[in-house]
C-alpha cells in the first residue's frame, strides 16, 4: 500500500466493507437530521428532540452487553448482514409514512427507537467483525481509523445534504434517498467472503459471561479509567447535537441549511481526527491524545455556547467535533488493542454502552435543561464538566501507564 495511513485497504474484504457502509452512512446522516428537523417543525418542543435521542440511544444502553456476549459466540458476518437487512426495512417503513402524508411525531420517536434496536446489536458485532476483515491484529488500529473516518464523511456529507433537500424537496425525500442507499451495503455484504476466527466452544450461561466481561473490565483501570471519561464526554458533550435545531432557530435565527452546515462542520472536525489518527502505526501514547481531546472538546463547546455569530460558532464546532472523535476512537483503538480476544465482543459492547448508550440520558437532560435555563447556560455546563473529566484523567494517567505498559512490551509497541 502507497500510502501507510490506509494499509488496511490491501484487505479485499475491508474495501468492500467500507464502499458500502459509506452510502449507508451518509443516508442515515440525511435520516437524522430530517426526522430531527421535522419533529422540532411539528412540535416546537426543544424536550421532545431529547426524548426523540433518548428514545433511538436507549436501546444501545439496554442492548449492547447482550450483543457483546452474543458477539464473542455469532457467526458476525451473517449477523452483521441481519441488521443491515432490518435497518432496510426501518427507513423504508418511515418513508413511505412520510410520503403518504400519516407520519405523526410518535411514529418518528418509536421508529427511531426500533434503529436503536438495531443498531445495539449490530455496534459490539462491527468492532469483533473488523478484525475478520483485516484478517488479524496487525492492521487493525489502522482499520478502526478509516472506519470512523468513513463514518465522519458521512456525517460530514449527510447533513449538509439533508439541509439542502429539506428546503429543495422535503423531509420525506431524505427518508426516501435513505432507504435506496442499502442497495449498496446489500451488495457489498453478498460479495464479502471472510474467513470466521476460530472460537473456543463455549457452554457459559448469559448472565455469567455478562458478569464476568463486566468484572473484567472494573478490574483493569486503563479499561475503568477510559470507559468513565468516554460517559462523561457522552452524557455531556456529544448532546450538542440534539439541540442543534434550538440553537440554529433561537440562537442564531437560521435554517435547515444553516443546522446543515453546523453539522457538517462537526463532522469536518471529526475527519481531521481521523486522518490525524489513521496515520499513527499503534496505541502508544494515545491516553495523553485523550486528555488533550477531552479539554479541548468541552473548552470549545462551552465557547461555542456562547458564540455572537454562526461564523464564529462554525470553527468552534470543528474543534468539538475532532475532540469527540478523538476521545472515542482512541479509547476504542486502546481497549481492542489491550483487551483478550475471548471477551473482544463483551468489553467492546460495554465501549457502545459507554458512549451511544449514555448518550440518550444526556440528549433528555439536555432538552429538558434547554427548556428551563436556555440551550447557551446547557452546553456551557456540558462543556466545563468536560474540562473537569480532563483534568481528573490527566490527574491518573501514570497509573494507567503503568498498567499499559507491559501490555504493550508484549505486543512490541512499546517505546524502546
Amino acid at each position: 500500500m502507497a500510502f501507510p495511513s490506509l494499509r488496511a485497504l490491501r484487505h479485499r474484504n475491508f474495501r468492500l466493507f467500507l464502499a458500502g457502509q459509506i452510502f449507508a452512512l451518509i443516508g442515515y446522516w440525511i435520516q437524522m437530521v430530517a426526522q430531527s428537523w421535522l419533529l422540532y417543525r411539528l412540535t416546537g418542543s426543544a424536550t421532545l428532540l431529547g426524548v426523540l435521542s433518548f428514545a433511538s440511544s436507549l436501546p444501545i444502553l439496554l442492548l449492547s452487553p447482550v450483543a457483546g456476549w452474543w458477539a464473542d459466540r455469532c457467526n458476525l458476518h451473517r449477523t452483521m448482514f441481519g441488521t443491515q437487512l432490518l435497518e432496510l426495512l426501518q427507513a423504508v417503513t418511515l418513508a413511505t409514512l412520510a410520503l403518504t402524508g400519516v407520519l405523526q411525531p410518535w411514529h418518528i420517536i418509536t421508529l427511531a427507537m426500533l434503529m436503536g434496536i438495531f443498531v445495539a446489536v449490530e455496534l459490539p458485532i462491527r468492532h469483533a467483525y473488523l478484525l475478520e476483515l483485516v484478517e488479524g491484529k496487525e492492521d487493525l488500529p489502522n482499520a478502526i481509523a478509516l472506519t470512523s473516518l468513513m463514518a465522519n464523511s458521512g456525517r460530514m456529507v449527510g447533513p449538509a445534504l439533508a439541509g439542502i433537500l429539506i428546503g429543495v424537496l422535503s423531509e420525506a425525500h431524505c427518508f426516501l434517498i435513505n432507504a435506496f442507499t442499502y442497495i449498496a451495503v446489500v451488495i457489498s455484504f453478498l460479495l464479502i467472503r471472510v474467513r470466521a476466527q476460530p472460537r473456543e466452544p463455549s457452554k457459559q450461561a448469559l448472565l455469567a459471561g455478562l458478569r464476568e466481561g463486566f468484572a473484567y473490565s472494573w478490574n483493569l483501570l486503563p479499561i475503568r479509567a477510559l470507559l468513565l471519561t468516554l460517559s462523561v464526554v457522552a452524557l455531556l458533550a456529544a448532546p450538542y447535537s440534539t439541540l442543534m435545531p434550538v440553537m440554529v432557530r433561537e440562537v442564531f435565527h437560521g435554517n435547515s441549511e444553516l443546522m446543515g452546515f453546523l453539522m457538517s462542520a462537526s463532522g469536518g472536525g471529526a475527519i481531521c481526527g481521523t486522518l490525524y489518527l489513521a496515520s499513527r502505526k499503534n496505541a502508544r501514547g494515545l491516553v495523553l491524545l485523550i486528555i488533550i481531546a477531552v479539554l479541548a472538546a468541552g473548552t470549545a463547546l462551552a465557547l461555542f455556547a456562547n458564540a455572537p455569530s454562526m461564523w464564529i460558532a462554525l470553527p468552534l464546532l470543528s474543534v468539538v467535533g475532532f475532540g469527540i472523535l478523538v476521545t472515542s476512537v482512541s479509547v476504542n483503538t486502546i481497549l481492542q488493542t489491550i483487551v483478550d480476544d475471548d471477551k473482544r465482543g463483551r468489553v467492546m459492547s460495554l465501549y457502545t454502552a459507554a458512549f451511544l448508550g449514555v448518550m440518550p440520558f444526556g440528549a433528555l437532560t439536555a432538552g429538558a435543561l434547554a427548556d428551563l435555563i436556555g440551550p447557551r447556560a446547557t452546553l456551557t455546563l456540558g462543556g466545563l464538566c468536560c474540562v473537569a473529566a480532563a483534568l481528573i484523567l490527566a490527574r491518573n494517567r501514570h497509573r494507567l501507564r503503568e498498567q499499559v505498559r507491559p501490555i504493550y512490551e508484549r505486543l512490541g509497541i512499546a517505546k524502546r
